[in-house]
């Protein structure tokens, strides 16, 4: 099994954090990979305007930098920011790295008359130029994110490991949520597009389980023809794009995505209010039913942050915390690590119909339960 941290708090903290209480369950993976996702980002030496795009990948070689730039340049980025990690590189195990890569871009000028959604479709294509550029190159330039106030950090190695390396311990990068996942998708090779979190378009996810309705689901996704349902170096890149494809493309209120990858059965939809419409999502939306087991964590470009289970329930998590501040975790010892200050009685395992939602304002957990009635539009 893998191991998941994420911590979200209205007062920006540092991520190491966040990596103290993946060492706390460190028996729950191999030093195969470590992801970071960011949000609310707070720097000690720039002050970071909210909607500025920020790049966050890898330049595997010069040559590949300079293609970055190139990129960048022909599209109308800007270049504000370019963060200095205090990189300790005998502690990273990979030796291919030239340069890690955390920009914050102005948006182009042409793109003043786009409206928010189109603008939202060129930082994903540009973020995907980039990727197809490293891989025509034989993977010399990665490319995690390209979106406001979101930064990613995935590298090889233990996670205080590569936290220490980063020097993530020096404060000069906080967040108000911070992911963590500590092991690749070590069923496939060694790729750092396979370790978690996943992103799209603002979505992010990262899971603990197995996915084995992976190649149905990935076939239905590519079949859609969006193009940032690609990829798939990992089995639980599609819980990134469902969410996405529930929240972006459907337009339906989060609850929904539980309704999509674990719907109820025939019985419990007849006596549902809503069991005509649930049944229609079902059907529609089939070839998108998980199969587990699995834990998904999941946050939103609003800060918004989440956790559901599958039917199986045989992947652990815990959601603990205050007002203001709250973590999720793999195993109680990693919220313990992150809040030690909480009241543990109020602790909370998901089961199997729950969905836990931690709210922009941080004050309290909603549980909401798939026997309850969705928020939806009167028309729906």
């Amino acid at each position: 099994m893998c191991r998941l941290a994420l911590k979200t708090a209205s007062k920006p903290f540092s991520p190491f954090t966040v990596l103290q209480a993946m060492e706390a369950m460190q028996e729950g993976y191999d030093g195969s990979g470590l992801g970071l996702l960011l949000r609310g980002l707070a720097f000690t030496d720039y002050k970071y305007q909210p909607g500025d795009p920020i790049l966050s990948g890898i330049a595997h070689s010069e040559a590949a930098l300079a293609r970055l730039n190139a990129i960048m340049d022909s599209r109308g980025f800007e270049q504000k920011y370019d963060h200095e990690f205090e990189l300790r590189r005998e502690l990273i195990e990979a030796k291919d790295r030239h340069r890690y890569i955390l920009r914050v871009y102005k948006k182009p000028a042409a793109w003043d008359h786009l409206s928010p959604e189109q603008a939202e479709d060129e930082l994903m294509l540009t973020r995907l130029a980039l990727r197809h550029d490293g891989e025509a190159h034989g993977g010399d330039l990665t490319a995690f994110s390209l979106w406001p106030d979101v930064a990613m950090i995935k590298e090889v190695g233990w996670p205080l490991g590569v936290g220490e390396a980063f020097g993530l311990d020096s404060g000069r990068i906080k967040s108000r949520v911070c992911m963590a996942q500590g092991r690749q998708n070590t069923n496939w090779g060694i790729n750092l597009y396979a370790c978690h979190p996943f992103f799209i378009q603002g979505v992010a996810t990262m899971t603990n389980g197995e996915n084995t309705a992976f190649i149905p689901i990935k076939d239905w996704l590519t079949g859609t023809g969006f193009p940032g349902y690609l990829g798939y170096q990992s089995d639980s890149e599609v819980f990134a794009h469902i969410l996405h494809y529930v929240i972006k493309q459907l337009k339906l209120p989060l609850e929904t995505y539980k309704h999509v990858i674990t719907p109820l059965k025939n019985e419990e939809l007849a006596i549902h209010p809503q069991g005509d419409f649930l049944r229609g999502l079902r059907d529609a939306c089939r070839r998108l039913i998980i199969d587990g087991p699995n834990a998904v964590i999941g946050t939103l470009p609003d800060e918004t942050c989440l956790l559901a289970m599958d039917a199986k329930k045989l992947r652990p998590a815990t959601v603990g915390g205050k007002p203001g501040e709250w973590a999720i975790a793999s195993e109680m010892c990693g919220v313990d690590a992150m809040i030690p200050d909480r009241d543990r009685s109020q602790d909370f395992q998901p089961m199997r119909e729950h969905t836990v939602i931690i709210p922009p304002d941080r004050q309290e957990l909603q549980i909401w339960s798939q026997f309850e009635q969705l928020p939806l539009p009167p028309a729906a």
